[in-house]
């Protein structure tokens, strides 16, 4: 059973920037989709972003689109994502999750075929 570990949270201004990690222990990420979710107090968990698991696919939610990108190191078993102009909109938990294996198209990164989940990770923007 995969454990899934985010870091790289925090505290930041409007406009600032962050960088999540997620590393993984006890099994490969290689194979894998994986993907962020995020939730904020009093809403739903969204998606946020997912690669898949060659990285010839990356998908963005609309909101975060062009700030956000989403990148993985499969020999260091770690996905990374990397926040800029960052907005107090964006305050939330951060979840990494692993998705389905070898998997193509935007079903993969449904929330439904997620197979593990971190804990998750605090973001707080301040405006």
């Amino acid at each position: 059973q995969v454990q899934l570990t985010e870091s790289g949270g925090g505290l930041v201004q409007a406009g600032g920037s962050l960088r999540l990690s997620c590393a993984a222990s006890g099994d490969t990420l290689s194979g894998y989709t994986m993907d962020w979710f995020r939730q904020a107090p009093g809403k739903e968990r969204e998606f946020v972003a997912g690669i898949t698991w060659n990285s010839d696919n990356i998908k963005y939610a609309d909101s975060v689109r062009g700030r956000f990108t989403f990148s993985r190191d499969n020999a260091k078993n770690t996905v990374y994502l990397q926040m800029n102009s960052l907005k107090p909109d964006d305050t939330a938990v951060y979840y990494c999750a692993k998705g389905p294996p070898y998997c193509s198209g935007n079903g993969c990164y449904d929330s439904s075929v997620v197979q593990s989940w971190g804990q998750g990770i605090q973001v707080t923007v301040s405006s």
